[in-house]
């Protein structure tokens, strides 16, 4: 559609317009300079693999083929380092197409610099790849790259699509000398800006540009914002540990398209209020219409489900009923290809047409449940004070009984009735209930998350120890434990803990209630271990097994973002040894105990020994499961201390 300007221009900034001292910097493509070539490391990041010598993004609006399209014109220009660890050397460009329309990429260029020797990207290498029914993939691969190598590359993206100007980040996997975007936006459209991370602007202007854009048959030229931002030696971004999705922390700027003005001075508003989405979605052929299939689903529902009283167990089993149902294709729809009836005739669907298909059902059947928007862990955290709907990729259920409330997600095979997958964990979700208006909702984990080992051990004639090992978890320990076996298999899994544990071996592996998720996952097998033999001693380590924390995650010296483990745990290890006339006690390790401030957690681990026989009891509580950045040395101090537990203190045995 052929989008008209006006003269009209509005200012939508994320702080006070400043011009810093910083020099822009330039850079021609394929031409890099001598100190660029000569650069052997990056002095603020020596270990890097490699840097960001310069990039940099300017985009703006151009009239094509009589239609106005956002371009967007990107140059990068990288030096390698040690090729061996390098991992850039493949380049990925995404682009958006829906039925009617395409994104365009157009002057693509790649060139390997070798000293003077320059290596261009060939035609013919560069790819193009369907990564889902709406986003394809450009890709190439830079050749004969070696350390001291500068690699380089340019295009343009024509785009039809306005609102997907998105922005720019700063920081990425690299560190970065020079990093600049610019816009110039005609004055008939109106962006929000949002600074994300905790890196600086050194560059940070904005100013107007009069009579920068006109089109032909119009004699009324626009206005343009002219907008200029840029960081200099910019930190790789480190992800860490137990960390939500780096999108929330990685610097970078952020434009959201609020409105756009006619000639006429009509407006359209894209920032909207929630109530104007509910507004929108309840008639929604994807959505709202796709709600209103009761009498269907109520038709599918199995004669026993009906009958039952109207309780827990009731939704239970219409959750179970879908969830055994569907088969999730792996793709993930929200605001388009939702078609419930066509996708239960078919047993496989996207995510929403199954989460939809569970909110018809438990509907049918008189209970209160609606669809929540919802963004998964790697997808960002959704923005909170107005509607963005790019934000949001996934859909789950909310279910309310006796003012108790359910999160259900029916596209997991293995997630118990209450138990939503361990990637929906993302603190909130957007309710659409739709006669009483949307809302915001925690999405809080399952609790009562157990993971109990005990272990039953007999020392041989030969010195050797025998016995069996029982596993039993629940909640998300259980989930991620049959999500593995339905993975692999049973003699994989034995052959995983052989490798994982300091048995010399494992047998007989038995697994209960794979299937029956309401109840706890279990694992049994007898093992076979040596002790450590040192002179006339030896040593017992009772940890052969591989704990829920075998090591300690933390590792840096600080932490920029906080912790998530997503949910509470509380692990114990009982282990009993019969040293049978064999061996006796030399020496047991000292009772001891750690702890988090407020309860947040403990470890604890006594030692006990009576009649010829060692009993071992170890607990670890994790209690909280968000700490911020700042209570990050007592986090990695408690892990550090509960590690040591386990692996400097083995049992002095003797022999008789």
């Amino acid at each position: 559609m052929k989008i008209p300007i006006s003269c009209v221009i509005t200012f939508v900034c994320f702080g006070m317009i400043t011009l810093h001292a910083q020099t822009r910097k330039v850079a021609k493509f394929g031409e890099p300079t001598l100190k660029e070539r000569g650069l052997k490391k990056y002095d603020k990041d020596p270990n890097a693999a490699g840097v960001v010598l310069f990039e940099s993004g300017h985009y703006y609006i151009e009239e094509i083929d009589n239609y106005l399209r956002l371009v967007k014109e990107i140059h990068r220009r990288i030096k390698v380092f040690d090729a061996k660890r390098f991992t850039e050397s493949e380049v990925f460009i995404p682009y958006y197409h829906d039925n009617t329309s395409s994104e365009k990429i157009t002057k693509l260029q790649a060139i390997t610099h070798n000293g003077k020797l320059k290596k261009y990207v060939t035609d013919d290498a560069i790819f193009d790849t369907d990564e889902t029914n709406r986003w394809k993939v450009k890709r190439f691969t830079f050749p004969n790259v070696q350390d001291g190598s500068i690699l380089e590359y340019t295009y343009r993206i024509e785009s039809p699509y306005f609102s997907s100007l998105n922005g720019w980040e700063f920081q990425g996997e690299l560190p970065k000398i020079y990093s600049e975007f610019e816009s110039k936006i005609p004055g008939n459209f109106s962006y929000k800006r949002v600074l994300i991370g905790s890196e600086k602007l050194d560059i940070n202007e904005a100013s107007i540009e009069k009579n920068c854009f006109h089109l032909d048959g119009y004699q009324q030229s626009a206005d343009c914002e002219i907008g200029l931002y840029a960081m200099t030696d910019v930190p790789a971004f480190v992800e860490e540990s137990y960390m939500l999705s780096k999108k929330n922390y990685m610097s970078s700027l952020r434009y959201e398209l609020v409105e756009t003005v006619d000639l006429e001075g009509s407006k359209t508003r894209y920032t909207k209020e929630w109530k104007d989405v509910d507004r929108e979605f309840k008639n929604d052929k994807d959505i709202g219409r796709q709600l209103k299939k009761n009498n269907f689903f109520e038709d599918k529902l199995p004669q026993g489900i009906t009958e039952m009283p109207n309780s827990v167990e009731k939704a239970k089993a219409i959750y179970s009923f879908i969830q055994d149902h569907y088969t999730w294709n792996g793709n993930y729809r929200i605001f388009s290809d939702i078609r419930v009836k066509d996708a239960f005739e078919k047993g496989t669907a996207n995510n929403t047409e199954i989460n939809v298909s569970l909110v018809n059902a438990l509907t049918a059947a008189g209970f209160d449940a609606h669809l929540v928007f919802i963004s998964t862990r790697e997808n960002g955290l959704p923005t909170p004070n107005y509607p963005v709907m790019t934000d949001f990729n996934h859909t789950i259920v909310q279910l309310k009984i006796n003012n108790v409330d359910y999160m259900l997600d029916a596209t997991s095979k293995h997630a118990p009735f209450g138990i939503v997958p361990f990637m929906d964990l993302n603190v909130k979700g957007r309710v659409m209930d739709f006669k009483k208006g949307s809302y915001w909702t925690n999405i809080e984990p399952f609790k009562k998350n157990i993971y109990y080992v005990n272990s039953q051990l007999t020392a041989q004639p030969d010195g050797s120890f025998t016995g069996k090992v029982n596993e039993m978890s629940q909640g998300y320990i259980a989930l991620e434990n049959r999500e593995e076996l339905a993975a692999n298999t049973v003699g994989g899994l034995a052959a995983y803990k052989q490798n994982e544990s300091k048995v010399s071996e494992i047998e007989n592996i038995v697994v209960k209630n794979q299937n029956e998720l309401d109840e706890p996952f279990t694992i049994s097998y007898d093992i076979e271990l040596d002790p450590e033999t040192v002179g006339t001693k030896h040593l017992l380590n009772p940890y052969f097994f591989d704990t829920y924390f075998s090591e300690n995650p933390f590792q840096y010296e600080t932490r920029n973002y906080p912790i998530d483990f997503g949910f509470p745990i509380a692990t114990t290890y009982v282990v009993t040894i019969d040293l049978a006339n064999v061996y006796a006690v030399g020496q047991l390790p000292e009772n001891k105990m750690v702890k988090l401030p407020e309860d947040a957690g403990d470890c604890k681990v006594v030692y006990a020994s009576e009649n010829g026989k060692i009993m071992i009891r170890f607990t670890m509580n994790l209690n909280a499961y968000r700490f911020q950045a700042e209570g990050y040395p007592m986090l990695k101090s408690f892990f550090e201390t509960m590690i040591k537990f386990q692996n400097l203190e083995p049992i002095l045995l003797t022999e008789i």
